[in-house]
């Protein structure tokens, strides 16, 4: 890897007047057949792999033609080789029955290689809220790190730095403004009920940033709440509840006053205050069980009440 200073690469004297057909050998002669035994995934890799309709194509693909294009990997300095990019081809291969991953062995240091696995990552056509969540989140702190920039920031997902700001730098790389990396970051703070929720369509990217600012038991009230009402919160009432937490008064029965609000989409449904049935529950009854609990309990009743009639 040519010595950076300034962000500028000084390149060696040869390689600076190689010529393309060189350049070529050399990363060819990098490129081997490396056992997938000794091949580690990226630590806290973002991205799923999947074992969908496209897998089943890349497997056939595979069997077929080989892999086309190499994986990449760095060597780790216990002797295994890390992956960078390439985690579905690497999984294809093994649900092709194969030994080895055709790779590229680079030369790169832990955040070069974060930036490059995130971006070979977004060349894909289908990624999940959640996975570009964790992908700016590691991708931004790369680059700070990378230009030395200072540790502590103004905000909490941004950046303190006077001249160049490393969200503008990822905004335009990545098409998303530097607002919306920022949203987008925020969903790394909610607990994984709330984040495949978001995945799902089901909560809305500006509700979800304001549930994230939500400390942790909260949200998980939150989401028994969104079991028990089958309904999850408007950005109305996100916002009422960070509110309420600012303020020091967001109790579980804050929470569950907010989210049983009847909304306009929900009129239909009936939504019982769990302070009122309670007291004919079970103390040991758990949550999940209590919806299943008062219909045999409704359809208990409506027996002895036909029992009642026909006996007069």
């Amino acid at each position: 890897m040519p010595e950076k200073k300034f962000g500028i690469d000084l390149r060696s004297y040869d390689d600076i007047f190689k010529t393309e057909e060189e350049r070529e050998e050399d990363r060819l002669s990098k490129i081997r057949d490396i056992p997938i035994s000794e091949i580690d995934d990226f630590p806290d890799h973002p991205f799923m792999v999947r074992d969908d309709e496209d897998m089943q194509n890349l497997i056939e693909s595979i069997k077929e033609r080989g892999v086309i294009t190499p994986a990449m990997v760095r060597k780790k300095e216990d002797g295994r080789y890390e992956l960078i990019s390439g985690h579905r081809r690497k999984r294809a291969c093994e649900l092709a029955g194969m030994d080895t991953l055709r790779c590229e062995v680079v030369d790169m240091d832990r955040d070069e290689a974060i930036i490059m696995m995130v971006e070979s990552n977004f060349q894909r056509s289908n990624i999940l809220p959640s996975e570009k969540a964790f992908a700016y989140k590691m991708r931004l702190d790369a680059l700070r790190r990378q230009a030395g920039r200072p540790v502590n920031n103004v905000r909490p997902v941004g950046t303190n730095y006077p001249t160049t700001r490393s969200d503008a730098e990822l905004s335009n790389e990545v098409g998303d403004s530097a607002r919306q990396i920022h949203r987008y970051i925020r969903l790394t703070e909610l607990v994984p009920e709330l984040r495949e929720m978001v995945d799902e369509g089901r909560i809305k990217m500006r509700p979800a940033v304001e549930l994230s600012y939500l400390d942790k038991d909260s949200q998980k009230d939150v989401v028994e709440q969104i079991e028990f009402t089958q309904g999850t919160p408007t950005h109305d009432q996100a916002i009422r509840m960070r509110k309420l937490q600012d303020d020091g008064n967001l109790t579980p029965q804050a929470v569950m006053a907010v989210m049983q609000e009847i909304k306009p989409s929900q009129k239909e449904k009936f939504v019982f205050s769990g302070e009122k049935i309670r007291q004919y529950l079970p103390k040991s009854l758990p949550f999940e069980s209590m919806e299943d609990y008062v219909c045999k309990a409704l359809a208990y009743y409506q027996r002895h009440l036909r029992a009642k009639e026909s006996s007069r």
